[in-house]
């Protein structure tokens, strides 16, 4: 074949495509289960970090259930799904369902004698999604802790929802007006990020990231939004 034709070419370039293609297949195959475990040990590291349990990836497996003593799928009226293994939702998918068709995964966990209670996170940030977890003491009122990722946020503004500092603010927060009024729409208020500075005192703000209002924004309306439809289970339990 006249290597300086058309048909040299067309022919050289479609082999090159066609070996390129299986082979990003057979490589993508062969990590396809190193990548998933990685992805389920990093999901229950991020769990266990909301209790203050702080291991490797690589060990989060072996400890997960010392501490995470339930898991449990619940149904939009507080009922729990029996069918369902917590674990395996996907918050991605589970979110653009109806919220009356969503599950929504909540993990009880013991640590010291004492219970929390974890819920997953999904929302939106200024470029793409955000995640993370939510754990609440036994009261199901005060934060226990919290963890947040994204996808891409503006790294230095919007990103520093990963730092410590501002994950650690939520510490101690509570999410209802009055503690003895229960678990109603009306006494729910969640816990939100305040632009300019949380005041002294203000049991439900914390300081907002400077210069990444939409992010804080973000990170605030996924919070009030999951945790809005536990509060059925909360009242129930």
């Amino acid at each position: 074949m006249n290597r300086n034709s058309n048909l040299y070419t067309f022919t050289f370039s479609s082999i090159l495509v066609i070996v390129v293609a299986l082979i990003l297949a057979f490589v993508s195959q062969a990590t396809k289960s190193r990548y998933e475990s990685n992805i389920k040990k990093e999901k229950m590291q991020s769990i266990l970090a909301t209790i203050g349990v702080d291991v490797d990836r690589s060990q989060a497996a072996k400890v997960f259930d010392n501490y995470v003593k339930q898991k449990l799928a619940l149904n939009a009226d507080g009922s729990v799904n029996k069918n369902v293994n917590a674990f395996n939702i996907d918050m991605k998918k589970e979110i653009k369902k109806d919220p009356k068709k969503q599950l929504y995964p909540i993990y009880i966990a013991e640590k010291d004698g004492k219970n929390f209670y974890i819920i997953p996170l999904y929302g939106a940030g200024l470029w793409d999604a955000i995640w993370g977890y939510i754990s609440l003491n036994a009261d199901k009122n005060t934060v226990a802790g919290t963890i947040f990722d994204h996808k891409g946020e503006t790294p230095g503004l919007g990103a520093q929802i990963t730092e410590k500092w501002f994950q650690n603010q939520f510490k101690g927060k509570t999410i209802l007006k009055d503690p003895k009024a229960g678990f109603t729409n009306n006494n729910f208020i969640s816990v939100r990020t305040v632009k300019g500075g949380a005041k002294v005192g203000d049991m439900h703000g914390v300081d907002a990231i400077s210069g990444g209002t939409k992010t804080s924004n973000g990170v605030n309306n996924m919070i009030k939004e999951r945790l809005a439809h536990y509060l059925i289970y909360f009242k129930n339990n």
